[in-house]
């Protein structure tokens, strides 16, 4: 829980002094009472003095201000709500690694069909672009609400040589800028989903492209692909297509988004649907100000009814 107003809890200085006066009347009453030393006459005349519960509505009568001053500065709590608009760059590696079949029919056509779905199901108003990369990075589309356009162009991505990790984030980041920069003065939060299967070897690294992405504070998620123990034919030889997969944890931990791996078409289906319904939300505060309002509306009115039953009055 949260105060949106936290500096009105200053009035809880109020209520101190005023508990710091009724102890200070409490203890000159018990100062008088000591000095009237006839104590049989006393008892004659007031034969059933008030206990300890005299204390009791002054007690509720504090805490129902207290809650009250708590209202005041306006608690909330943190909830889950659905997010109105985003940006989303999916970045996806088109490496001829990823003609490696150890994800049927091939890493490449079951990224495909995951990221269609992924962007098929993230809701209207999201911005969503689309980034290849291999040896270099091209923005294939940028942010757009025309989702089945961006399913579209995914269905064309082709194979390429080389693996530029870091020119994806890059032309990623490019592609939020300028869309940021056209949009209203208050541009929408912005992430970018990665998936990669190789090492980086061409372009800027990856250290160079998390910095960049965490200083524009544009988390990154990461996708690591296949198992790891494909084999792929280049110019007639035999080469294993590696995962980086430390690479590509460190890439989503350095700008805050999340690290996942797929070995399958069914882990890279859930991976997509875990990672939509993380952008689909967000963390917002929620006034909680009724529940404090009737929490002492009941202080108060047991105060009202322990003084009545007690003692006859109001307080």
């Amino acid at each position: 829980m949260t105060f949106l107003e936290p500096q009105r809890l200053w009035w809880l200085l109020a209520l101190l002094l005023l508990v710091g006066a009724y102890v200070y009347v409490q203890r000159q009453r018990r100062e008088y009472t000591v000095r009237f030393t006839n104590l049989e006459l006393l008892n004659q005349v007031v034969p059933h003095r008030p206990d300890i519960r005299r204390h009791v509505p002054a007690t509720l009568f504090t805490l129902a201000l207290g809650v009250l001053i708590a209202a005041m500065a306006v608690p909330a709590m943190p909830v889950e709500a659905p997010r109105e608009r985003a940006t989303i760059m999916v970045a996806v590696d088109v490496s001829l690694s990823m003609a490696a079949n150890d994800i049927e029919p091939d890493r490449l056509h079951a990224a495909k069909e995951s990221a269609q779905g992924f962007v098929g199901t993230l809701p209207d108003r999201f911005n969503v672009g689309l980034v290849s990369f291999s040896s270099t990075a091209t923005v294939v589309a940028p942010p757009t609400q025309d989702h089945a356009s961006v399913i579209g162009l995914i269905e064309n991505l082709r194979l390429g040589p080389g693996t530029a990790i870091g020119e994806g984030v890059f032309a990623s980041l490019e592609a939020i800028r300028g869309f940021d920069e056209d949009a209203e003065e208050d541009p929408p939060p912005s992430a970018i989903v990665l998936l990669s299967d190789g090492e980086n070897t061409s372009g800027r690294d990856i250290a160079q492209a998390s910095a960049a992405a965490a200083e524009e504070e544009v988390p990154v998620s990461t996708i690591a692909f296949g198992s790891g123990a494909a084999m792929i034919e280049i110019d007639g030889y035999q080469v294993p297509a590696d995962i980086d997969k430390e690479a590509l944890q460190g890439l989503a931990q350095d700008t805050g988004g999340h690290f996942y791996e797929a070995e399958s078409e069914t882990e890279l289906d859930e991976v997509y649907e875990d990672i939509g319904s993380s952008l689909g939300l967000e963390m917002v505060h929620e006034e909680i100000v009724t529940r404090f309002v009737m929490v002492a509306i009941v202080l108060a009115l047991a105060t009202a009814l322990t003084s009545l039953l007690w003692f006859q009055r109001l307080p």
